[in-house]
């Protein structure tokens, strides 16, 4: 009798089964990203230990804010987004510690290895991002003696975030104002000098530069 069709394809089904390589198992899937300091660092556990504020430095400089959708020959880093954040926050609290300073700094921080996902995009994929990023946020402060942001110092980060989001939106990113305002509120006022300082992309070497300064300067090294 000559085979089908079918069994013929169901034969060779069985036969590509076999030659594909097992799948690993879940406990052998890679869940760690090793940094240029050496350290390797677990994201779904991670140690404040394998933190260092040169990784940060490093991946938040490299890592685009809008996806990247800016003008200029640059991107706009995360690592100058964050630096305009906590410059907009010291306009609305001057009087902030530096500890509480430093908190804002490194509000995005987890984002030099888990990226900055567009908001639209954590929409749809849910809770999980948000657990990677709270259990790294938690690590990173762990890190630099920082203890959780009190309610209060959590809606200054988030109102100082909406500002630089308007600006960036308004100057880099080709929003028009009244679509900036629907999504972002008011927009802040601002000096010309902070504008022309923090608002024209930096190339990656400036950004990592400019943060790890601040970043010394708030923790007295």
């Amino acid at each position: 009798m000559t085979p089908s069709p079918s069994s013929g394809n169901a034969a060779m089904t069985e036969v590509l089964q076999r030659l594909k390589p097992p799948a690993p198992a879940a406990s052998e899937a890679r869940a760690w990203q090793r940094m240029l300091s050496g350290r390797r660092l677990d994201l779904l556990d991670p140690s404040a230990l394998d933190i260092e504020v040169e990784d940060i430095a490093h991946g938040l400089a490299r890592v685009a804010r809008w996806n990247g959708q800016t003008a200029g020959a640059h991107i706009f880093s995360v690592a100058q987004h964050c630096l305009l954040v906590e410059a907009l926050a010291r306009l609305k609290a001057p009087r902030l510690d530096r500890s509480r300073r430093l908190a804002i700094l490194l509000h995005d921080a987890p984002e030099y290895v888990i990226g900055d996902m567009i908001s639209p995009f954590k929409a749809v994929i849910g809770d999980a991002y948000k657990a990677v990023e709270r259990r790294l946020l938690a690590a990173i402060h762990r890190r630099f003696g920082l203890p959780p942001s009190p309610p209060e110092l959590q809606q200054l980060i988030k109102s100082a975030d909406h500002q630089a989001a308007y600006l960036e939106a308004t100057r880099l990113a080709g929003f028009a104002h009244a679509e900036a305002r629907r999504f972002f509120g008011r927009p802040p006022r601002i000096a010309p000098s902070l504008e022309r300082d923090f608002l024209k992309p930096w190339p990656a070497e400036t950004a990592q530069a400019r943060y790890l300064e601040r970043f010394k300067k708030l923790t007295g090294d």
